[in-house]
């Protein structure tokens, strides 16, 4: 049987592990990821567009509704909430369903159908989706700024905060998140953690000088030994072979 993929989303950890221990019994469904940060949930819809979004609705930050308006058109929502008033308005956005808390499993059975039925059955095996973001969403001052990832020229840390540095922006762009959050939202075939503090695009590198530090945009970052060795190998596959020298026969 070919596999539904999703994506869980809600404030409430309990109500999270509810969720994943249904889909964990469901055959039909393959969890890729559960978050109760809406806006971590918002990066991860785009890289990986699962099947099938499990969503709340009244949530801190965004409402589960504002985030239902921006799903990539292949996503399609169940709706899981405490609150009737919103079931008229979830029809805006192609809802397949919308199950009221406390959830039991046969409706969400019910729910899980009536997607299978929407994707014909012929959903796409998790394997086969490995298309790299080109955007993400950041929280600025209160606002959701859409950045293109090919904008980006590195991040940098500073306590609980990371700076995106960006092509046209005079002064870096500052959001809550970690960098081990942003890490994993960005594309690894592009994005290189070179230091605790450091994420620095490939293709910005200006050079690298022989003390090992890093030379991009206005930044030099000295490279430490605990990312040497992750570091020297993702430049080795982008450099081209060295012939050995040519043996001269007398």
């Amino acid at each position: 049987m070919k596999l539904l993929t999703c994506i869980i989303v809600d404030d409430e950890p309990l109500a999270i592990r509810l969720l994943e221990s249904f889909v964990e019994k469901t055959d039909s469904l393959q969890l890729l990821a559960s978050f109760t940060d809406p806006i971590q949930a918002m990066n991860a819809i785009s890289q990986q567009k699962p099947n099938l979004l499990f969503l709340d609705i009244q949530m801190p930050n965004v409402n589960g509704m504002e985030l239902a308006h921006t799903l990539p058109p292949q996503t399609r929502v169940i709706f899981t909430t405490a609150f009737k008033e919103y079931a008229f308005e979830s029809y805006e956005v192609r809802a397949i369903d919308y199950l009221l808390k406390p959830i039991r499993y046969s409706k969400f059975l019910m729910a899980v159908e009536k997607a299978l039925d929407h994707f014909g059955r012929q959903a796409t095996p998790p394997t086969a989706q490995k298309e790299e973001p080109t955007t993400l969403f950041i929280r600025v001052d209160g606002e959701l700024r859409n950045i293109a990832t090919d904008s980006i020229i590195y991040v940098s840390g500073m306590k609980d905060y990371v700076l995106f540095h960006l092509d046209g922006e005079r002064k870096p762009l500052i959001t809550h998140l970690t960098m081990k959050a942003v890490e994993e939202m960005l594309p690894p075939s592009r994005f290189l953690r070179v230091h605790r503090s450091y994420i620095v695009a490939v293709s910005r590198i200006e050079k690298i000088d022989r003390n090992d530090c890093i030379y991009i945009a206005d930044e030099v970052i000295h490279i430490p030994e605990s990312y040497m060795d992750t570091f020297r190998a993702f430049i080795e596959k982008r450099m081209p072979p060295t012939k050995p020298p040519a043996i001269r026969q007398v």
